[in-house]
């Protein structure tokens, strides 16, 4: 129906048509108009309104106007990177608080205790002597030198050497250091710059902290000494096996040895207290694809939750030889991700210093200092650059 038939129809509805009995076939006209004239308007309504809503869908105007939706953004799902991750040739370094690392000491600490230290470095020399007071980075930012004792370096029975700083010396709260020395251990309290010396017997060379205790040894013996009281026993585990506890265990928390070689690498959980063993299982890689396999672990371990990250020499595509990182499933042995570094660093180059927050592993390289790995993801990225020296890391 167009536009002329409409207006005929509307003009045959309303025709005065004279009725033969006046009064009351004028109120059935009249009745009759109205019904017909409100039947005739719906139609007319709707017919306009489909007919111009057809014109409008099927020809749109000249000049449309600008379209401005906006996309969706896409969901993009995480990544999560196979069992083996290579470490990059060339490594970014986001902005991270613990850069300021690398920067000179400007105060001492006696003048300005901390109120909680990031981490302490051990500047070293060509030969790997002390090149200078230990810098204590604090949370504020500022970067002290320990002025209030000076370590001296570790050794074995046998003359050899070692930073006293290692990896394991800061305490999880940041709030104290345990240095292991000959016949000693010294203990800093960083937020009151005061020293304590506990005499122990032997040539001691690593400490780990552990909750309420510092488990320090070296030769065939390990002590475990009261944070508060600094009394001593001894305990039976191996220092150079031990793992760090995650410092949110406990302090009845089992304790963990991961050592061995080869075929023979086995992971070990004992008792908090008296270390006795509770059990053993041995570590495999069957999730590793063929050749990757760890051949032996050096360094300090270190827990976060049921998992377990500790440097490794590994066999991998090229070499039998390699350096790497490996995570273990804490319960049951298992390697469930690797680090590749490669073949072209220093024996030994690339201890752990432990995990941050958001279950990520910090690691010393050289020569790009420090990095993170995420196991999940395989990112790799660079944290501090070109420290010549030792690390070692709040929990």
């Amino acid at each position: 129906m167009n536009e002329q038939d409409l207006r005929q129809l509307l003009t045959v509805s309303v025709e005065d048509v004279r009725p033969s009995h006046p009064a009351v076939a004028g109120w059935e006209r009249a009745r009759r108009t109205r019904r017909t004239r409100r039947a005739v308007g719906t139609v007319a309504l709707a017919v306009v309104l489909v007919g111009g809503g057809t014109v409008a869908a099927l020809r749109p105007p000249a000049n449309p106007p600008p379209d401005h939706s906006v996309a969706p953004t896409p969901t993009v799902a995480p990544t999560h990177a196979g069992p083996v991750v290579r470490a990059p040739a060339e490594l970014t370094f986001p902005p991270d608080p613990l850069a300021r690392l690398g920067d000179p000491a400007t105060v001492p600490l006696s003048a300005r205790p901390v109120q909680r230290a990031l981490a302490l470095f051990q500047p070293m020399d060509q030969e790997y002597r002390a090149d200078g007071p230990v810098r204590i980075l604090g949370d504020d930012g500022v970067v002290r030198s320990l002025d209030v004792v000076t370590p001296a370096p570790t050794r074995d029975e046998d003359g050899n050497q070692a930073p006293a700083v290692k990896p394991g010396v800061l305490s999880p709260d940041g709030r104290s250091a345990a240095f292991a020395q000959t016949n000693e251990l010294i203990m800093v309290d960083l937020t009151a710059a005061t020293v304590r010396r506990i005499p122990l017997d032997g040539y001691l060379e690593l400490v780990v902290w552990a909750s309420d205790r510092v488990l320090v040894g070296g030769d065939d013996r390990t002590y475990a000494v009261d944070r508060i009281t600094g009394s001593a026993s001894e305990v039976d585990v191996s220092i150079w096996d031990l793992v760090a506890p995650d410092p949110a265990a406990g302090r009845q928390a089992a304790l963990v040895e991961v050592g061995g070689e080869r075929d023979g690498l086995m992971l070990r959980s004992r008792t908090a207290r008296e270390g006795s063993v509770r059990s053993e299982q041995k570590v495999t890689g069957t999730a590793m694809p063929v050749p990757y396999q760890v051949n032996e672990f050096y360094g300090r371990g270190w827990l976060h939750g049921e998992r377990l990250a500790r440097a490794a020499w590994i066999t991998n595509s090229q070499i039998d030889g390699a350096e790497g990182v490996a995570v273990l499933d804490a319960r049951t042995g298992a390697v469930t991700h690797m680090l590749d570094l490669g073949r072209d660093r220093t024996k030994g180059c690339c201890d752990v210093l432990g995990w941050d927050n958001q279950g990520a592993v910090l690691v010393r390289l050289q020569p790009a200092g420090v990095a993170r790995w995420h196991p999940e993801t395989g990112e790799v990225t660079g944290v501090v650059r070109d420290l010549n020296g030792v690390v070692a890391l709040a929990g």
